[in-house]
């Protein structure tokens, strides 16, 4: 077994805790709803995809649990080594486009927010985070991810 598969292997569940589901109707032009009934939403295909942009789309779902995950990981890590990380922010853009296997692609870059922390501890907190965030451990090696302290 290669590293990289051993590197992988680490990073899957060793046991699962929580389920989330959803169904789409529709597909990009139509509505999404979770089993639970705390999201129900209106999804249409962005303007620059030759939508009608009236609704939200899976970039934006994908940008928006993203970020919200990444922050929780931000701030596990921080609190892990004694650092309150209030006022820190994730902000991220998800791209999607055409790929060379004729289907389409993701990008993400993942702005980082640390306003109270020097430059090389937030850096060494941000390294950490994405080691421990499931979206990155997901996307690790599939998707072009790129990572920004502002």
């Amino acid at each position: 077994m290669s590293d990289t598969d051993t590197d992988r292997l680490a990073r899957r569940p060793t046991k699962i805790v929580y389920v989330a589901e959803a169904t789409a109707h529709g597909g990009r032009d139509g509505t999404v709803t979770s089993q639970d009934g705390h999201l129900e939403l209106q999804v249409a295909v962005p303007r620059e995809m030759g939508g009608s942009g009236l609704g939200t789309n899976p970039e934006q779902l994908f940008a928006a649990g993203y970020s919200a995950c990444f922050h929780n990981a931000l701030v596990l890590v921080g609190r892990r080594v004694g650092y309150d990380l209030t006022g820190s922010t994730v902000a991220t853009k998800v791209g999607i486009g055409p790929n060379d296997a004729k289907g389409y692609g993701l990008a993400v870059a993942v702005n980082v927010s640390l306003p109270l922390l020097d430059q090389e501890l937030a850096a060494r907190l941000v390294e950490a985070a994405h080691d421990v965030c499931p979206y990155s451990n997901a996307t690790r090696g599939n998707i072009d991810i790129s990572i920004m302290l502002s």
